[in-house]
């Protein structure tokens, strides 16, 4: 691995090592990409990645989809996190069980690795890495891609819930009142300051007391990988992040604030919790306070 000064480097693991990988003994590598386009009247498009899995993907990896197997049937939001025994169910059917060694990736930001990443987490599997760089990366590299879809038997998963990983807006709120938290906004800053406003959103702004840090200023555009400790450190500190006992990440829908969190992570934070409604469903509650800048 390239040393970029992490205290907890071994969350992450880079595309010439799980090359040097496959094929081992209990390697499960997972492809759990959902691709979202901004739809021209507004709004996103969004549908799982299987069809460009099923183009090519890492040998060994199996595809699983976020947006309906992963996430709670929710009436109004989507990517909610799944109770215990959905995603139980659908991490072991798919064959991948306790005794497995994981490895996670997406495209783009690689945002939706580091989503699942937190949802392993929060029920107490600890031995998953995320991709560095994921896909694009790894095909950008030349490494070796494959159509085969492999064929594992079902396997055993048990989840051991961890409380405060992933958190509601009853927690957020608390953390509000008491101010002694450091609540993440990593939205663009115009979306943050209430210059923009997306819609599902229902309000412009961000929720009172919150400060930002938009997530791809923690990825390096070069080739999607994660910046190194020393900026991420920097880039924490301008706001005040690192002085809080606490800190809770949120975005437009818990996805791409997970790259807040795993950068905090990386850095040997382990205080950090994930808003999974994000402003989806913070905003349009207008019973929630909003801070807005612009």
């Amino acid at each position: 691995m390239t040393d970029k000064g992490y205290r907890n480097p071994g969350l992450m693991i880079e595309t010439a090592d799980l090359e040097a990988e496959l094929g081992t003994d209990n390697l499960r590598i997972i492809d759990c990409n959902v691709v979202m386009k901004v739809k021209p009247d507004g709004g996103y498009e969004i549908r799982p990645g299987r069809d460009d899995y099923n183009e090519a993907h890492i040998p060994d990896a199996c595809f699983l989809d976020l947006l309906t197997e992963l996430s709670d049937d929710h009436p109004t939001l989507r990517f909610m996190m799944p109770s215990a025994e959905q995603f139980a169910r659908i991490i072991g059917g798919a064959g991948i069980g306790d005794q497995h060694r994981i490895v996670l990736y997406s495209r783009g930001a690689n945002f939706w690795a580091t989503r699942l990443f937190l949802m392993f987490r929060a029920l107490g599997f600890d031995n998953c890495r995320v991709l560095n760089g994921g896909w694009d990366k790894w095909s950008a590299e030349g490494r070796p891609t494959t159509t085969d879809v492999p064929d594992w038997p079902a396997a055993t998963f048990t989840p051991h819930p961890r409380p405060g990983q992933i958190i509601g807006k009853d927690e957020v709120l608390a953390a509000v009142r008491r101010k002694d938290t450091c609540l993440i906004n990593a939205l663009t800053p115009q979306m943050f300051s209430g210059e923009t406003l997306n819609a599902a959103y229902g309000r412009p702004g961000h929720i009172e007391g919150s400060v930002n840090l938009y997530a791809y200023e923690l990825i390096d555009k070069a080739d999607n990988t994660f910046v190194d400790a020393a900026t991420m450190t920097e880039k924490f500190n301008a706001i005040g992040a690192l002085d809080k006992g606490n800190i809770i990440t949120y975005c437009g829908g818990g996805i791409s604030a997970t790259t807040d969190s795993f950068a905090l992570l990386l850095l040997g934070r382990d205080d950090v919790a994930l808003y999974d409604g994000s402003m989806t469903e913070w905003g349009p509650d207008e019973s929630l306070p909003m801070g807005k800048t612009a």
